[in-house]
């Protein structure tokens, strides 16, 4: 069965796009806003040297360096963007489990429409929850390193845990209210594309540092050509695998309605053979890179 996006892409063409007014604004809402969110990925918090930071602690590896290739950038640049759009996936993924085990969800859960609005609600207290616990941890743990660049705060206090939890969960959550708008009045997924938007930013800057590699002879150019094809077959074999589908044969039964018989029907049900999509492989990497981060602190 083809999803909707399948079947637009079936029936497009040129001309029917010229006179699709409604969805070539929703194109350039859903550009504008992501627009925004890159801005966002380049403003620094206040009160940082970046210079300091960059050296004490390197933004480019380990779990760090996962969580700067998710935000964009944004996690090197420290910016207001830098906890991305992470604690609201962990708030949602932490409802979902809890609505199996909470009665109380449970029957939200299936109380359609208003339970699924209550449920979301609840969904957005948790993320301020968990944004402002990162946040804490970030501005405590930022004022104990220093580098040769001087310390990495400039002002360390009170004021500037304040202000730097105040400015990163603003940021979750202007992120999350944007997303929010995308998939309303854009086009797609506003959480997923704003996840993809920044793993596609860092796209120009690998390409370029892999050239860099085998122009300075470190990288042979047999083996970029087979790092090449190596990264063409992983996403031919993802895009495969979240495509498959395992088909469910519903057959109906004869009916007779009056005086005339109807011929049993055959159909199928598509079964997706990845539900869960890329969210459990994210949060195992971040799992088993935990301890090394924590290690690097010490």
């Amino acid at each position: 069965m083809a999803s909707a996006a399948e079947q637009l892409a079936a029936n497009l063409n040129f001309g029917a796009f010229a006179k699709a007014e409604e969805l070539k604004k929703r194109i350039w809402f859903t550009l504008a806003a992501l627009l925004v969110y890159r801005l966002g990925t380049y403003i620094p918090i206040p009160g940082i040297n970046i210079d300091a930071f960059r050296q004490a602690l390197n933004p480019q590896s380990g779990l760090l360096g996962m969580f700067n290739m998710f935000a964009g950038g944004a996690v090197e640049r420290m910016a207001i963007f830098a906890l991305n759009i992470m604690p609201y996936i962990s708030a949602s993924i932490i409802m979902q489990l809890m609505q199996s085990t909470v009665p109380s969800l449970e029957a939200l859960k299936k109380e359609g429409e208003q339970g699924r609005k209550q449920l979301n609600q609840y969904t957005r207290y948790l993320t301020v929850a968990l944004a402002t616990f990162q946040a804490l941890g970030i501005a405590y743990g930022l004022q104990q390193q220093s580098g040769s660049a001087g310390s990495v705060v400039l002002d360390p206090g009170p004021f500037f845990v304040l202000t730097t939890v105040a400015t990163l969960v603003g940021g979750t959550m202007f992120l999350m209210w944007l997303g929010e708008q995308i998939t309303a009045r854009g086009v797609g997924n506003g959480i997923s594309l704003i996840i993809m938007a920044g793993i596609v930013a860092e796209f120009p800057w690998a390409i370029r540092n892999t050239l860099d590699l085998s122009r300075q002879g470190v990288l042979s150019l047999p083996l970029l050509f087979a790092l090449v094809a190596l990264m063409l077959a992983v996403v031919a074999a993802i895009v495969f695998f979240e495509r498959a589908q395992r088909r469910l044969l519903v057959q109906y039964p004869k009916r007779q309605m009056g005086n005339r018989m109807f011929q049993g029907d055959a159909s199928h049900l598509p079964l997706k053979l990845n539900a869960s999509g890329v969210i459990p492989p994210i949060f195992a990497s971040s799992l088993l890179l935990l301890p090394t981060t924590v290690a690097t602190f010490y």
